[in-house]
């Protein structure tokens, strides 16, 4: 590399003749110029050029002269970088200042070729003598600083609370700390070799008898430019079997070179404990959530678990006496016609396998409509509807279906077909939980739960399958989807609101539904005749629907109240 000068001069013909002079060294490449004409542009060059070696400097120059450059140098962080002043000035206080502000030497103008160049050859001798010196001190001191870094190391590798063990790059041990021969049992062991240390150290395969393979060893693969971490492998003084964590990291020097490889070994007798202990209870915490679970799917039976997430809780252990919520739902009821008669031609065990083959036919509709059963009272169901009246609605009309079917089998059986009555009302109700300190239950209360019993109640005065109040019809999404019809009107018990009734007969059988949907408007024109005093015309359209078919049992109910109110 060749040695750097900066000229600073403001004369044009200095460049040449220094150019000329030293033109076999710039050739070589001994020696590099750089020309500045003031001192402003050679602090710049100073800047871009850091390892410039000497400055060669006019006194006399513009914008900054060549004394006001030699103070400003020494801001400049370079301890090699000598100065020498170039001028035809004789001043001898000029000169003595130079050489005060550390200039290494003074030539006069006209230059002496020869003159500079033993000068500039002097300082550069000088300015590698201070290079070497230099150098020779960073080497004694970094030799210092890292002599003091392994100590630190040493100490620090000692302190570790895990075993730290050192290979060379050829796999030969190196290095081991206290707590890598406390696990062990031993120290470094003279020339072993890398197939050596499994035997030697006593490497196991934890749960074997097969030493572990060398090659398999962190070490090793570290070795390979490979960092890894293993923890199925068991370290034995003896009897005493040690289960380690082993990491293992490769060590470069500046150059990149694989030079060591390290690898700590952690005691993990204590965690294998613990994994073991929570493996252990985690089984039986397994266990204790399958009972648990088959427990709830259990209390599911007998309390819903819809019921449960209305009062906000997911399980029937979280819930306490007193809980209760408002909430808006249609309510469905449903029973069993004449079932006192029916269960009299029955023996005891004949009426609970008939009422359970029954109830299992009509709970999964009840259930795929968002629905969930209260209760069951004997035949009866009670079902809440939480999402939308048309869920109770559809449940019902699938039930009705689904009975029709029931009744195909009971005949195939020579038994007899069975009806039942569905009422159906949507209000506000609470639902809660009743009881005393050692039997607790859920319950439902409302006048909406009150109407909805006596709806289903009136299917047998009106000889309707379905009958909804007008709070669940107004509520439907669309009501002109189903066949219904205006059935009439009912005083709710100990109130003086008057609730329209509506039948919903899609599951009645074919014939009845095409007549109710002929006479619908009739039927209709009929009712509100009866409820507006109109006691004769209602009479005439009534007697009509009977000409027409004798099957309409509503028509019936209105023709002999006509004639009892009459």
């Amino acid at each position: 590399m060749p040695a750097k000068i900066l000229v600073v001069d403001d004369e044009p013909s200095f460049k040449s003749i220094i150019k000329q002079k030293f033109r076999n060294q710039i050739r070589k490449k001994d020696l590099e110029f750089i020309f500045a004409s003031n001192g402003l542009i050679a602090l710049e060059q100073l800047q871009a050029e850091p390892d410039i070696d000497i400055i060669l400097t006019d006194i006399s120059m513009p914008e900054m002269d060549g004394i006001t450059l030699l103070s400003t140098l020494s801001d400049i962080n370079h301890p090699t970088l000598k100065t020498v002043i170039i001028s035809a000035s004789s001043d001898l206080a000029l000169v003595r200042k130079a050489m005060n502000l550390g200039a290494f030497d003074f030539l006069t103008k006209p230059i002496d070729l020869e003159d500079l160049e033993i000068t500039v050859n002097k300082t550069l001798n000088y300015v590698q003598r201070l290079k070497d010196a230099l150098k020779q001190e960073h080497l004694i001191e970094a030799a210092q600083k890292l002599y003091e870094s392994e100590k630190r190391l040493e100490k620090f590798l000692e302190t570790l609370p895990v075993g730290v063990f050192v290979v060379d790059a050829d796999g030969q041990p190196f290095y081991t700390n206290q707590t890598a021969q406390n696990i062990f049992g031993k120290g470094i062991i003279a020339e072993t070799t890398p197939e050596q240390i499994p035997e030697i150290y006593q490497l196991y395969l934890a749960g074997t008898e097969t030493f572990y393979p060398y090659e398999q060893q962190p070490i090793f693969q570290a070795l390979k430019g490979e960092n890894t971490r293993v923890d199925n492998m068991e370290i034995r003084q003896g009897e005493k079997i040690i289960p380690v964590e082993v990491s293992a990291s490769p060590i470069f020097d500046d150059n990149g070179k694989l030079i060591y490889a390290i690898a700590t070994f952690q005691d993990i007798t204590e965690r294998k404990k613990a994994e073991a202990e929570r493996i252990q209870f985690t089984k039986q915490l397994e266990l204790k959530n399958t009972e648990l679970s088959k427990l709830n799917q259990s209390y599911s039976r007998f309390v819903p678990k819809q019921f449960l997430r209305f009062l906000g809780h997911e399980s029937i252990v979280e819930v306490s006496l007193g809980e209760s919520v408002q909430k808006k739902m249609s309510i469905l009821f449903s029973d069993i016609r004449s079932f006192t008669t029916l269960s009299e031609t029955m023996t005891l065990a004949e009426n609970f396998k008939f009422i359970n083959s029954y109830l299992s036919r009509m709970e999964p509709l009840i259930t795929a409509n968002y629905g969930f059963i209260d209760k069951y009272i004997g035949d009866a169901i009670m079902a809440l509807f939480g999402r939308c009246p048309d869920d109770a609605v559809q449940a019902a009309l699938e039930m009705l279906l689904e009975l029709n079917e029931y009744n195909i089998l009971r005949k195939g059986y020579n038994k007899s077909p069975i009806k039942i009555g569905i009422g159906i009302n949507t209000g506000s109700l609470m639902l809660g939980t009743v009881g005393g300190i050692n039997r607790m239950d859920t319950t439902v209360i409302s006048d909406a739960v009150n109407l909805a019993s006596r709806l289903q109640d009136l299917t047998k005065v009106y000889g309707a399958s379905l009958i909804i109040s007008q709070h669940t019809f107004f509520a439907l999404k669309d009501y002109t989807k189903y066949n219904y019809r205006f059935l009439g009107q009912v005083k709710v018990k100990g109130k003086k609101d008057v609730v329209s009734l509506f039948e919903f007969f899609d599951a009645d059988p074919p014939e009845l539904i095409e007549f109710k949907r002929q006479t619908k408007t009739l039927f209709e024109q009929g009712v509100i005749s009866y409820y507006s005093q109109q006691k004769e015309r209602a009479t005439q359209i009534f007697q009509r629907i009977i000409n027409l078919n004798n099957q309409d049992k509503a028509v019936y109910f209105y023709l002999k109240n006509n004639v009892d109110n009459g």
